[in-house]
Parts: structure tokens; sequence; C-alpha cells
């Protein structure tokens, strides 16, 4: 299954897109990836989906990628005696430690670690920031706040601190729980670690994946911000979360901050993901805002890895309609002709390392010469992502020996992967590279293609060759 587009969409799975049939249909509609959202799914449906999408990618005979999504701390307010109650700007409210119903004076905080970090002076923000308050005296046990904007609130709604530092880590009880689960299936490409504050979030996850899935932290936080170069270089991809980040931040520096993000990552070659509300209306609408189409375009212009589907495609009545609509922009966007100028003005300057060297030369050679494809044997995905950071106008193929690997990848910006042995020798090497372009429909005989790899063959990291090769007449062999 050929795609049109060098940037990939990754669609949430839920009540709506569950059954393996609608699983398939959002697949050819154009999913790469998809995500199984931890907050709502219990372990055994998680194992379900999973083996739903391997039995659509049996079929399918193309790689495809599973994010497994952890839900991360989620904080919240107690209840009330009344369930709501309404408040005036200005007014003193309390949050405690008082297990006792609320009133329109007080709350029950079961959250000891923000009643410790909060200090005077920090906002704390309830339902999405309906309604804010300012902290004016902490003393570890209750926080005594002045309402400054919203005028009610209800039972168990949640908290979140723009300004305020916690102490514990981003992995709960039932992170860890549903991680263990996770790494159980085997199956599972990427897990994505939710509230990510520090570079010590990302620590106690790899110690426990050991390598056996992708790390991918979702920025949301303001203070991840602060420390973003840190955590991109321990993660092995970032999601631009939009929608707590739209709630600790201020709205209109969401944009700016998305731009940063994609910059940081296409700098240190890592896949970064855009997410949250890109076509919202469509949950209850076939078509979307014509705002939302300028939202993803931006996304695509920008050079994002991938970009993502959430309730649209989880329990929205037009799931294969909001996949569809997705591939059409990017293909669209794709296909303009200020695309290449913008995507080149952002590219970064190679690293001094062989891998990135090779990686700029294929880029050069197949556009100075007009080749029909850039192949890479790549075992651990390196290759791959590294031929990826250079942003190609021709189509990139990696060729792995590892399915995981492949399935890992299927999240590149470009990336169209193959699960094939590894070469046996040099000739083996052109031979299985062109008759794999050929048979993927990105070339015909007599047409060019370059290939990277790594000489002696079949070790990782060792990218040190380049060749230029024909397709034979046979669509065969190379020459």
């Amino acid at each position: 299954m050929k795609r049109n587009r060098k940037v990939k969409i990754l669609a949430t799975l839920g009540p709506a897109s569950s059954e393996e049939s609608m699983i398939e249909k959002l697949h050819q509609a154009g999913a790469d990836i998809f995500r199984i959202n931890m907050s709502h799914a219990s372990h055994d449906v998680m194992r379900t989906l999973v083996q739903r999408i391997r039995a659509v990618e049996a079929r399918s005979g193309r790689p495809i990628g599973i994010l497994a999504d952890l839900q991360g701390p989620k904080l919240r307010v107690g209840k009330f005696a009344n369930v709501k109650v309404e408040l005036k700007p200005g007014q003193t409210f309390t949050l405690d430690n008082n297990d006792t119903p609320g009133d329109n004076t007080r709350v029950y905080l079961p959250h000891p670690e923000i009643l410790e970090a909060v200090q005077p002076g920090h906002r704390l923000l309830i339902d999405d920031g309906k309604l804010a308050l300012r902290a004016e005296k902490c003393d570890g046990k209750s926080i005594v706040t002045t309402v400054i904007a919203g005028t009610s609130i209800s039972d168990r709604k949640g908290v979140s601190l723009p300004d305020t530092l916690l102490g514990v880590g981003a992995l709960t009880d039932k992170d860890r729980s549903d991680l263990d689960a996770v790494l159980a299936t085997d199956d599972v490409d990427w897990v994505a670690l939710s509230f990510v504050q520090r570079p010590d979030d990302l620590a106690e996850v790899r110690k426990i994946a050991r390598g056996r899935v992708g790390l991918m932290s979702k920025i949301e936080k303001p203070q991840a911000l602060e420390r973003i170069e840190e955590i991109i270089e321990l993660s092995d991809a970032l999601m631009v979360a939009r929608g707590d980040l739209g709630v600790e931040m201020p709205l209109e520096a969401v944009p700016g901050i998305q731009k940063q993000l994609i910059r940081s990552c296409r700098r240190s070659g890592k896949p970064v993901i855009v997410a949250t509300q890109m076509l919202e209306s469509m949950i209850s609408s076939p078509v979307p805002t014509r705002a939302e189409v300028s939202d993803v375009s931006i996304a695509v212009f920008e050079g994002a890895d991938a970009i993502m589907l959430s309730a649209e495609s989880a329990s929205g009545a037009y799931p294969v309609e909001a996949v569809s609509m997705m591939a059409s922009i990017a293909s669209t966007v794709e296909k303009d002709p200020h695309y290449p100028g913008i995507i080149y003005a952002q590219r970064a300057q190679p690293e001094a390392t062989g891998a990135d060297a090779i990686s700029l030369a294929a880029r050069q050679i197949a556009e100075t010469l007009k080749l029909s494809a850039i192949v890479c044997y790549t075992s651990s995905g390196t290759t791959g992502l590294r031929a990826s950071r250079e942003r190609p106008q021709v189509p990139i193929i990696a060729l792995s020996p590892i399915i995981k690997t492949a399935r890992r990848l299927s999240v590149v910006w470009g990336m169209h992967c193959v699960v094939t042995h590894d070469a046996t020798d040099l000739d083996d090497m052109v031979n299985r590279a062109c008759r794999i372009v050929a048979a993927e429909g990105f070339g015909k005989p007599g047409d060019r293609i370059i290939i990277s790899a790594g000489v002696p063959l079949g070790t990782p990291g060792a990218t040190n060759m380049l060749r230029i090769a024909y397709i034979g007449s046979d669509g065969q062999s190379g020459v």
C-alpha cells in the first residue's frame, strides 16, 4: 500500500473504531499508526485492539505502528455537598486536606503533593481554566486562594498548575500497571508519557521499558518547555499535546510553541507529532471548518512527522471521513509549489557524524540526479531517522530485517518501510533494493536509485556507503 504523502497520520481508536473492519477502513483511508488511549482502555480492551491491528497488518502487508498513550497524573478536586457551587471573582476560596464535602468557601484536594508544592502567587486553573485561582497563603495542608476569574466549580473537576513544579514523577501507579500490560503484549511500538515536566520524568519509563518500545514525551506543561532540549535528547519522539498546553499556557502562545517544538525536533532528528482538535468539528460533521483545514496544513508545511486525530476517529460520527480528509489535506499541501521552499528553509545543518554526512550526500545526489528513491538498509532505525531528517524530495524506502523497527518507523516523515532479509553481499544489496523499489511502485526499469548501507552488512549504526544503481530491465535486479 503506497501512500502519496510523506507526513504520517495517527488515528486514535475508541468506541467508534474498535472493530477490526473499521480499523481496516481507517488504515485504507490513510492511518499509518494507531493510538490506544489508556485513560479509557482497560488491559483487556488494549490487548484486543492490538490483536485486531496486527490482523489488519497481516492482510495489508504493510507495517502498522501502535502507540499506547499513558494517562499520567489526573489531578482533581473532591466533591461538594450540593454537587456545584457558585463563586464570585475576588472572593476567598480554600483547597485543603479535609475530606468532608465542599461548599462555596472550600473543597477537599486529595493531592498532598499539590498542597506541599504550591507557593503564594501561583495560579490554579480548574476545569480546563474555566475557574482561575491565585494562591495567597500556603502551609502544606491548605491553600487559601483568591478567585481571579470564573463563577462556579463542581465535583471532581481537573486542576492544572501552570506555575508549580510538582515533586512527584509523571508515572502513576495506574501508569506502571498499564505499562507492564503494554510491554507484556510485546506488540506495541510506542509509549506516550503524559504531563512530562523535566528530563528525570523519563528515567523510570526508560528503566522499565529497556528499549522494548519507543518513548514519546507529550509536551503539555510549561515546565517542560524550560528544559525542552534535555527532554528531546532523552526522548525517542515528541507529541505537541495542544489541549492541556492550551490550558496551562496562554492560548495565543500555543502556535509559536508548536513551531518551536517542530523545529527543535527536526534539528535533533526526532519524530514530532502535532495533536488535539485538528479536525474537531468532524466529530459531528462530515466536513471540517476552513480554520481546521488551515491548522492541519500549517503542521504539514512546518514539516511535522505526523498529525493526529483524537475524538474525531475514536468516538466521532465520521471516523473514516476524518482520516480521508486529513490525508487529502496533507497530500495537497505537499504538492503546493511553496512546500519545498518552506521545508528546506528550516533544514538543520548535519551533525559531524558519518550517518549525517551520508544522509546529506544521499539527499543531494538524489535531488541533483532526479533519482526515483533513496533506499536505506536499517536495523535499529537510526539510518532511516537521519535520512528523514533531511526531508528529501524523493521517497525514502527503509529496508529492515526487523519488523519492530519497521513498525516504529511508521510514524516518521517520508518513510516507506519494507521488511526484508538482510543482504548477503553487495550484489544482493543492490538487486534487493532495486527489486523492492520496482515492486512497491516507486520506480520502473531504467530508473536510478541511491542506496545507503553499512559495510560490513548488517552492522547496526555503521552507515558508511552510498551506491547509485539502475533498476534492471526485468525489474528484479540492479546495475
